[in-house]
């Protein structure tokens, strides 16, 4: 498939660090790979295991500008996550006290998704992969 072999990492900028690691640590159940603070930045970076090969780095600056969705904007859509069983995964949302809209199928796959979002509001889809 040429020389572009798979997604190695995706990045996201928050708008508050603490919010988001506890979000994405204790919610979403990341492991922390790397944390470290830029002093010239005055930001983090933190790294979080996503599977055996892929990464998501995690941003803080001050006073980012908020991200355009609504209407859909051009750029990142959403992150998706493929979950074995979306029952369970949406039940485990819903327990940390995150709102969960209801399962939908994919007209082409037959597969059954879902979306939530993260502290900032960036959509984060779940996809059932089995």
């Amino acid at each position: 498939m040429g020389q572009f072999s798979r997604i190695h990492h995706v990045a996201i900028i928050v708008s508050n660090y603490n919010r988001s690691k506890k979000f994405y640590c204790e919610v979403l159940g990341f492991e922390v790979v790397r944390e470290v603070y830029r002093e010239e930045r005055r930001s983090y970076k933190l790294d979080l295991q996503v599977d055996e090969r892929t990464t998501l780095e995690i941003f803080s600056f001050n006073d980012p500008p908020a991200r355009h969705s609504y209407p859909e904007a051009c750029g990142l859509r959403h992150l998706a996550f493929a979950v074995s069983d979306i029952d369970a995964s949406i039940k485990h949302l819903m327990e940390k006290g995150i709102e969960v809209e209801a399962v939908r199928v994919d007209e082409f796959t037959g597969q059954r998704f879902t979306f939530f979002k993260d502290p900032d509001g960036l959509p984060i889809e779940l996809y059932e992969d089995r």
